[in-house]
């Protein structure tokens, strides 16, 4: 069974990721630097990590792998994840994934010159309902997915 793991901290989806893993009966490991209030649910373990730099992230690292889902937006969290062979979902609903993440890596990297450089302002934009809508349908996908290619690997067994 998939696991899924978030990078909690500034996760704007988690409510939502709860109600999925609950719906399909998925451990959920919601990772953060502090506590969180959590909706109540036995397949949720929350995780406190020290305020080590990299901490969550590399709790996270340590133990999703093939078959497991991340949620986060950190996108060098992104690729550490794809390296292990874990799934990547940013809370946007974007998927972060092999063919990708070298760009995503990229512009993240010109997005911080720039604004080191005072050429560019602001953050991400804004979260939005369409963004929340995107998000539960990829992670269902994901999902089932990963449901799909478990049954068939069983299915190989002899």
């Amino acid at each position: 069974m998939p696991e899924i793991y978030v990078d909690g901290d500034a996760c704007p989806v988690k409510d939502e990721v709860v109600r999925v893993a609950d719906r399909h009966g998925l451990a959920v490991h919601m990772v953060s630097n502090q506590w969180m209030r959590l909706p109540e649910s036995p397949l949720v373990n929350r995780v406190v990590v020290s305020d080590g730099f990299d901490a969550a992230d590399d709790w996270i690292v340590e133990r999703a792998g093939p078959g497991d889902i991340v949620i986060t937006a950190d996108i060098p969290l992104a690729a550490r994840c794809l390296e292990k062979g874990a799934q990547v979902l940013g809370p946007k609903g974007r998927d972060f994934n092999d063919e990708n993440i070298g760009d995503a890596l990229a512009s993240r990297e010109l997005a911080s010159h720039l604004r080191e450089m005072g050429e560019m302002g602001g953050g991400p934009a804004p979260f939005q309902k369409r963004d929340r809508s995107r998000f539960l349908h990829r992670l269902d996908e994901m999902i089932q997915a990963l449901r799909r290619e478990s049954a068939r690997r069983q299915q190989e067994k002899p």
